[in-house]
């Protein structure tokens, strides 16, 4: 068998298994990441000779590929939210706002006073692993959109934690660019006033520009142009999602502003064009199976890589710095940000503790690599990021399921004892 057979045939096995596992894992503790990091973690271990995963080698391919995927799930993560923009995206505003910046100073502490790594490496690793993701949340995500049956559902709203999680990571991903930059430019010697006024200031508003004029023109083409025929609601094929996705990104990086941020903005814009039609749906189940397509292929080469020596560069202070942001850092400064906020106590810890990191790490390691050297081992930090990735899968995993059906089960009972329609927070 030549080695390019076997490789259709490990990507075709994958790919139906993106499709099956959905409905198979639906009352099992575990989740699709975890069966697909497992399922590359066992390939490698057998004698197939499959090639092995190389990040450092093959950075720029690994920076495309998490690319595509990351602003795919941003698109489906736009779609999917059913709550105007307003006062109650304040969890959001406060997770954006105090939340990331807390957590990529703590990372970046951990990784400068326990891990001794310059201030560069420090900072590049906290703006790398600060971004919650869109990709791998699926479990704690909102689900398809309101009205996807083609049933007008104009008034349901999303539950607060997964409405935060899912507004959180589709944003956040957009945001850490600056610091990102800020790293690359310590690293690089740049100026302090080209970042502020350029890698802050300039992309994050041709980024947000971007995405609202892209939202706005083709949210009037699908859903009210004067010609039916090139209404494109009416003749409901999903890849438009793609095409959508493409453009925006395309268009905002033409530009010199956030990608990210103008895919997840067109997103949102398009969904508020006609908040109910039944054309969203579509759109979005398009984007979620090209999600979990990239996500399986992804995940197998992550567990290929962690077993095949990826993580050999890993010391304590590495494992150290993760295992912080999982369970100290993240946890504890989410649930400061949304103090006296929206969410109940229940809720409020729910969030802060599912700071689900993924695929938007990937690539934002890759970036940096391939502009300049930080001063530690490519190699090394490779293995932190991996070894982050996998914890968070594990844990995040095998809890988002528990959690969040005890967490739904206490809104409605309570719902139910106060004689009210919709969902109380908790």
């Amino acid at each position: 068998m030549s080695l390019p057979d076997l490789l259709f045939l490990v990507a075709g096995a994958a790919a139906l298994l993106a499709a099956l596992l959905p409905g198979l894992l639906d009352r099992l503790p575990l989740s699709q990441p975890m069966l697909f990091l497992g399922a590359g973690a066992a390939l490698y271990l057998l004698p197939l000779g499959l090639p092995v995963p190389d990040p450092v080698a093959h950075a720029g391919t690994v920076e495309h590929v998490a690319e595509v995927c990351v602003i795919v799930s941003l698109m489906g993560a736009g779609l999917a939210l059913n709550r105007p923009f307003g006062r109650r995206w304040s969890s959001t505003a406060r997770l954006l706002a105090v939340a990331m910046p807390l957590t990529m100073l703590g990372v970046a502490a951990v990784a400068y006073w326990a891990a001794g790594w310059p201030a560069a490496a420090a900072l590049l690793i906290g703006a790398v692993l600060a971004p919650t993701d869109p990709v791998l949340a699926a479990d704690v995500r909102v689900g398809e959109p309101a009205g996807a049956d083609g049933e007008s559902e104009p008034d349901r709203d999303d539950d607060e934690v997964r409405f935060a999680l899912t507004s959180e990571a589709g944003l956040n991903d957009g945001l850490a660019f600056p610091v990102v930059a800020a790293a690359i430019a310590l690293a690089a010697g740049g100026g302090a006033a080209h970042w502020a006024l350029v890698d802050v200031l300039y992309k994050c508003v041709v980024g947000g520009v971007a995405g609202l004029a892209a939202g706005r023109l083709l949210g009037r083409l699908f859903f009210h142009t004067d010609r039916p025929e090139l209404r494109l609601a009416e003749q409901r094929e999903g890849f438009v999602a793609l095409a959508a996705t493409l453009l925006a990104y395309g268009a905002a990086e033409v530009a010199g502003g956030y990608g990210f941020v103008a895919v997840f903005v067109t997103a949102c814009s398009i969904r508020a064009a006609e908040r109910s039609h039944g054309y969203h749906g579509v759109l979005h189940g398009f984007t979620e199976q090209i999600e979990r397509l990239f996500t399986a292929w992804l995940l197998l080469l992550a567990g290929g890589f962690a077993v095949s020596g990826g993580l050999s560069a890993l010391t304590w202070e590495g494992a150290a710095i993760g295992l912080a942001l999982l369970l100290v850092v993240r946890p504890l400064v989410a649930w400061v940000s949304l103090h006296r906020g929206l969410p109940g106590p229940r809720e409020r810890a729910v969030i802060a503790f599912f700071g689900v990191r993924g695929i938007g790490s990937l690539f934002y390691l890759a970036y940096a690599l391939g502009h300049t050297d930080f001063g530690v081992a490519p190699e090394e930090l490779w293995a932190v990021v991996t070894f982050t990735i996998v914890v968070s899968v594990l844990l995040h995993g095998v809890t988002a399921k528990a959690v969040l059906g005890r967490l739904d089960g206490l809104r409605e009972r309570r719902a139910r004892r106060q004689g009210r329609e919709e969902l109380p927070a908790v």
